[in-house]
């Protein structure tokens, strides 16, 4: 792969030819052709995932890969020349899926190797019907300039030099001539454009009376190509599912466009390979609407021969709703795609998996060359990012800027990442919650990544949030969370760790002397102490909600009630509990500023001196406890919540001290004996390796009891 993208050779490779290989025909950055998987229809290949997962960055490869070789078009569904009519042109006469065809037609028109510029007399056609609906005598150079740019869709690169630009203006100047200034002026347009496609003989000519005479099949023309244009412009104007109608078959007329240019022997020998389309956020409208006009007319067997590769933000798409549905590792070698009669089925939704730790590793390696690297820096960071390519290469840029002065995760997230030379550096994490989730309502998110599910939050909008947020911004909120990709996990109502880990980060920065992150935890502090009716919606047992408490105080730096806890139920709890109860505890959020007024002691993490003994002495444990086992649960606690937090680099010497301490409590505790001592062996490991720590004999844990 070009850019050093990892992870992703299911899509790219050569040998065995990736997925895009077999579907494109041509081997990426080869003007060399490539074995196909289908030679009838072909998946319509949508990349689904969270923001961050790199959908983005797989079609900018995609059009790296085979730009110069075959037709290549990539679009942006979000992007701006989308979201609104240009100036001064009428919303009746333009869309979203039309400014993207237009866009699509430009790109794949360029000439490639052995082959020459593609025209599309069809899609022109079309669209002079379309924009005519917003033609008027008063706006004449506006006019001029959009005829001309779809009368040069049909532009082949003629031999005559300038020959395309003058014809164009000689064929604007005939429209404009056409229209009386009053009355509608549609129908004399496409009279006047019919009449210039018949006035040569030079191909441009025949080129464009082809195109238009396409237009003879439209529902109810008779075969009339002008009562066929006149309709689709009707159509369009009309909105609704009229104009989805009409839009569908201009997306027709490109398909068929492209068709022609691959025509006859002659043509294939010049041209290897598939034209191919690549659409970024396909949810959004002019996606969408290509999308689904592709897919309708695929499962009514109106074949083309374009490979399709789009991203979808998200996991799913109700256009998508019975899409073929593989894993990447699935497709390396083939799709295995067959639809059926629904056309969403004539899709192929491939999640986009996050990075290993081997590719996370490559990655920092690549970006920090020449930088000393800490011991664990890559394993750290996958564990922080949950293998999240675009946190792993900020990260890693981060590392490379500002190592050695930035020691930490936490470090590195906090210092200043220029992104380039034209704009002054901030934040890392600013810089990647601002690409994670861009859009309204940040702040209130920030603080409910403090909620663990829907009641916890709605407490925190009820005490911490605007009044105008309430109940509906929580559930406006979770979903649209859920429909980017990112829906409420057990125990946290933002179940992405890297993003809430972010945005807790936010929070505590959020003022100078972190009041809002003090009382964000104080309020769900007393939302877990009240008592709650036996089935509420929030009822998840005195236990369940002594954790939760538990968590919140360990958040404000108050160790004392979780240590008791745990010392406490030791000899009581379930093992497996206790031990998940533990980890949990230790989730808790850590920074420094834990006395009373937001001020940090002396700016150090003393977690590992207590879980090393080294402050026993200095510790009075309650009186009437047993001393040995307050002291053991202290240092544990305090080595998993360590050892667990992701803006820290694990040390070796609390692991080491993790396992000793596990030994001998299982001493103390025979029943869970097996348990303990199995925690013994791998939580040391989970930790160096930035795994999260399994709790022995539950579904977290992969290996026998």
């Amino acid at each position: 792969m070009g850019r050093g993208l990892h992870g992703r050779g299911a899509l790219f490779g050569t040998d065995p030819p990736g997925l895009a290989p077999r579907l494109v025909g041509l081997r990426p950055y080869q003007h060399r052709a490539s074995p196909p998987e289908y030679t009838g229809e072909l998946p319509f290949v949508v990349l689904a995932g969270a923001r961050g997962l790199g959908k983005s960055a797989v079609l900018d490869e995609l059009r790296q890969a085979y730009q110069g070789h075959t037709p290549v078009a990539l679009v942006d569904g979000e992007d701006r020349q989308f979201a609104v009519p240009p100036p001064e042109r009428p919303a009746e006469a333009w869309s979203p899926v039309t400014q993207a065809l237009t866009t699509v037609a430009e790109q794949l028109a360029a000439p490639v190797t052995g082959a020459g510029r593609i025209s599309f007399p069809r899609l022109a056609s079309g669209l002079i019907a379309v924009a005519a609906g917003g033609w008027n005598t008063r706006d004449l150079p506006r006019i001029r300039q959009e005829a001309e740019r779809i009368l040069l869709l049909n532009d082949s690169g003629s031999w005559l030099s300038g020959f395309a630009g003058r014809w164009v203006s000689k064929v604007v100047s005939k429209l404009i001539a056409s229209m009386s200034g009053t009355g509608p002026v549609v129908e004399p347009i496409i009279e006047a454009t019919l009449e210039a496609f018949s006035e040569g003989m030079s191909p441009t000519h025949l080129r464009l009376r082809k195109g238009a005479a396409w237009y003879r099949d439209y529902p109810n023309a008779g075969g009339s190509a002008k009562l066929g244009l006149i309709l689709l412009g009707g159509h369009f104007r009309a909105g609704g599912d009229s104009r989805a109608h009409a839009e569908r078959h201009l997306v027709r007329a490109l398909l068929a466009d492209l068709g022609d240019a691959y025509a006859g022997p002659l043509a294939r020998s010049k041209r290897i390979g598939r034209p191919l389309v690549l659409i970024d956020n396909v949810q959004a409208p002019p996606g969408r609407g290509l999308m689904e006009a592709v897919l309708r007319d695929r499962a009514d067997g109106l074949a083309d021969s374009t490979a399709f590769f789009a991203a979808l933000r998200g996991d799913t798409h109700p256009v998508l709703r019975n899409a073929v549905r593989r894993e990447l590792p699935d497709v390396a070698r083939a799709s295995d795609w067959a639809p059926d009669t629904a056309p969403s089925s004539h899709a192929l939704l491939v999640p986009l998996p996050p990075l290993t730790p081997d590719d996370t590793l490559h990655l920092v390696g690549a970006a920090c060359q020449g930088v000393e690297v800490p011991p664990h820096l890559s394993h750290a960071t996958h564990r922080l990012t949950c293998g999240s390519p675009l946190g792993i290469t900020l990260l890693a840029e981060s590392a490379r800027q500002n190592l050695p002065a930035a020691a930490s995760l936490g470090g590195l997230l906090t210092a200043d990442l220029v992104m380039s030379e034209d704009h002054d550096g901030r934040p890392a994490y600013q810089e990647l919650i601002g690409r994670l989730v861009p859009g309204g309502r940040l702040d209130e998110l920030t603080v409910l990544a403090a909620a663990h599910d829907r009641a916890s939050a709605r407490a925190l909008a009820e005490r911490r949030l605007p009044d105008d947020f309430g109940n509906s911004g929580v559930l406006g909120i979770e979903e649209r969370l859920a429909g980017e990709g990112r829906p409420a996990g057990p125990g946290q109502f933002i179940g992405d760790p890297f993003l809430r880990t972010l945005l807790l980060l936010r929070l505590h920065h959020h003022d100078p002397d972190h009041e809002e992150w003090r009382a964000t935890h104080r309020t769900l502090i007393e939302h877990y102490t009240a008592p709650v009716p036996d089935g509420g919606p929030d009822d998840d047992g005195a236990a369940g909600r002594a954790r939760y408490r538990l968590h919140h105080e360990l958040a404000l730096g108050d160790t004392e009630r979780a240590v008791a806890h745990l010392r406490d139920t030791f000899h009581t709890a379930d093992m497996r509990d206790w031990l998940a109860a533990l980890v949990f505890i230790a989730s808790a959020p850590y920074f420094h500023a834990h006395d009373p007024d937001g001020r940090d002691f002396d700016g150090h993490d003393h977690r590992a001196n207590i879980a090393l003994g080294h402050t026993d002495a200095a510790h009075e444990p309650p009186e009437g406890v047993d001393t040995a086992l307050h002291l053991r649960t202290r240092r544990l606690l305090h080595a998993v919540w360590q050892l667990t937090d992701p803006l820290v680099l694990p040390d070796p010497k609390v692991t080491d001290r993790l396992r000793f301490e596990l030994e001998q409590l299982s001493n103390a505790r025979p029943a869970g004996n097996a348990l303990l001592w199995r925690a013994s062996r791998d939580w040391p490991a989970d930790a160096l390796a930035g795994r999260p720590l399994r709790i022995p004999g539950t579904s977290d844990d992969d290996g026998d009891e």
